[in-house]
């Protein structure tokens, strides 16, 4: 069977269409909740990059990055 394997015949990693899904309803369901919020939260973090904890977030940013698929 294709695309199947030991987890259970889902197809897993990047063709992980139920995690995919998932992470989606999430995201949508956190922007609804929390619409009017989301511009503060953006305030937030652009302080945050430009305070003292800046460099340690470009950091951990940039580490991110570099394990991200491209």
């Amino acid at each position: 069977m294709a695309g199947a394997n030991k987890s259970g015949g889902k197809v897993q990693g990047e063709g992980d269409y139920e995690g995919a899904r998932d992470y989606d309803a999430r995201a949508e369901g956190f922007v609804k909740k929390n619409k009017s919020k989301i511009p503060t939260y953006a305030k937030n973090a652009e302080k945050a990059l430009e305070g003292p904890e800046g460099a340690e977030l470009r950091k951990a940013e940039e580490k991110g990055k570099s394990k991200a698929r491209r």
